[in-house]
């Protein structure tokens, strides 16, 4: 049997381009049999944020992706940032430089990050064998950016038995390091223009039909339309121009070897001044555009995102944002969801960029000040009884 189409699984998807597409079943596609699901996420992320390490978080979620990819050598696969972790779809044939990669994640985060990083691969075969599914959709953020979604309840298991100790990838030796180039979080927190950036987790409750979840996400995501740019929390110019001293410091720990971080700071430093000279003056150098790569990081962003349950980091006023709490709280009343929220001034962003001289960079967004790993905790003290 051929297996290339199984390789290609994410190229050969539908597109749909209006985000409520997430909420139609008829958009996704059972992943391969023969791939499987790499987790990984931070322990203890609820600790480390309440002391001021968001960032540091942040870092450590798209440092999984990046490592992947990197290490299978492709940008199709399917994956997820969820702040505090992300997980990867990866095909069969993936699997070994997979689980290289995220050893070699787990000993950078914890040598370099001072966090530990749990992670896991679990098989599809596995994954079914408990009656569940991941399902895959591809939704078009931009012209050169499209981001996956998932639903099947299978994703959501497989973290459960990660968090279980159960399929679990060992750390690599000391001083290991895996390959993160293109891996940086240079701008500056992303202020809100509206009220408040909001960082928003809802899954299904237990106690309603798939129709009425479905229906439920149309209404938040169209309540969230209401606000301009259904609530996107970067400027559709693109955000301003700036170097967060910490993130620099991460980006010099992820791409650049111990020994020379003298001269990749200077290129860092340079490379934003240069941005920002050319910017201001509306110049293009040498095939670069500064406006044209800053609308594109507004495009490319990605701020929402379905995974077995709906999430959002969004900038809302607070009659939109009353609106939203309502209708999640009357779905939650009803046992057709469980959620969580967490409210912050501002909106931060790590990106993975392969070269600024395309446009196929990709941007990830959570809040300021724990996003979606404390919109998660919320979450669970809710509804801990």
């Amino acid at each position: 049997m051929d297996s290339a189409p199984n390789e290609a699984f994410f190229d050969t998807l539908p597109v749909f381009e209006q985000f409520e597409g997430v909420a139609d079943a008829d958009n996704y596609r059972p992943l391969p049999d023969n791939w499987a699901l790499a987790s990984a996420d931070i322990v203890g992320s609820t600790k480390a944020i309440a002391s001021g390490r968001y960032k540091a978080v942040n870092m450590a979620g798209a440092s999984v992706i990046s490592a992947i990819l990197n290490a299978v050598g492709r940008r199709d696969l399917p994956f997820v940032f969820g702040g505090d972790g992300a997980f990867v779809a990866i095909p069969g044939s993936a699997i070994d430089e997979t689980r290289q990669a995220l050893a070699a994640v787990k000993t950078w985060v914890a040598e370099e990050l001072q966090l530990d990083l749990r992670a896991a691969i679990v098989p599809m075969a596995d994954i079914r064998a408990q009656g569940l599914d991941v399902r895959v959709a591809r939704f078009q953020a931009s012209s050169e950016i499209a981001y996956a979604m998932f639903t099947g309840g299978g994703a959501s298991w497989a973290e459960a038995q990660m968090k279980a100790g159960n399929y679990t990838i060992a750390a690599a030796p000391a001083g290991t390091r895996p390959d993160l180039t293109g891996l940086s979080c240079r701008w500056n927190p992303i202020e809100s223009h509206h009220g408040e950036i909001v960082s928003i987790i809802a899954i299904p409750g237990g106690g309603g039909t798939d129709a009425e979840f479905q229906r439920l996400v149309s209404d938040i995501v169209a309540l969230a339309g209401q606000q301009e740019r259904g609530g996107h929390p970067v400027p559709a110019a693109g955000p301003e121009l700036g170097l967060i001293p910490r993130g620099m410091d991460y980006e010099l720990r992820a791409t650049a070897p111990k020994g020379k971080w003298l001269r990749a700071r200077l290129r860092i430093l340079m490379e934003v001044w240069l941005t920002y000279i050319f910017d201001r003056l509306n110049r293009s150098a040498g095939g670069f555009d500064p406006k044209l790569y800053k609308s594109d990081v507004s495009r490319n962003s990605d701020f929402r995102k379905f995974d077995d349950g709906l999430k959002m980091t969004i900038d809302v006023g607070a009659d939109i944002l009353k609106k939203i709490e309502d209708r999640l709280e009357r779905a939650a009343q009803a046992g057709i969801c469980r959620y969580g929220l967490h409210r912050q001034s501002s909106a931060l962003m790590t990106c993975i960029v392969p070269s600024p001289m395309t446009r196929d960079h990709m941007h990830f967004i959570d809040g300021a000040a724990g996003g979606y790993a404390m919109a998660s905790s919320n979450l669970k003290a809710r509804y801990a009884s």
